[in-house]
């Protein structure tokens, strides 16, 4: 089954390397560079998760994520913060303050991403 993501991070590279696994597993992908026009994207499609970068230009992946938590609209979105912040306490701000649904460090790869995919809500192969 295709499933919907988006990629918001301001790294080309990242974007590539994500979106690349997420395309050889049959996915379609979307993009943002920055938060900028993403919560209008997201409230517009339906994405089955959206990756978060959290060093973002403009405005960083954590004000966002409370943005989209606090928008009737977009409440409820899977969102998988991406990032090289990878220690314990960053990982456990994300997934407890900030609120994110899920964490995958960078660079990712074929099996942390398809660890990541296996916890979501929809079935994802």
């Amino acid at each position: 089954m295709t499933e919907h993501f988006l990629i918001i991070d301001d790294s080309a590279t990242q974007r590539h390397l994500l979106s690349s696994f997420l395309q050889d597993l049959g996915h379609t992908v979307d993009f943002c560079e920055s938060t900028i026009g993403a919560l209008e994207k997201i409230v517009n499609n339906h994405y089955t998760a959206v990756f978060l970068d959290i060093v973002l230009p403009e405005q960083d992946g954590y004000r966002f994520l409370r943005e989209l938590r606090s928008n009737r609209q977009s409440a409820e979105q899977y969102v998988i913060l991406y990032s090289t912040k990878t220690t314990k306490l960053e990982i456990d701000y994300g997934l407890k303050r900030a609120k994110a649904n899920d964490y995958l460090s960078k660079p990712a790869s074929r099996e942390s991403l398809a660890e990541v995919l296996r916890k979501l809500p929809q079935t994802v192969k």
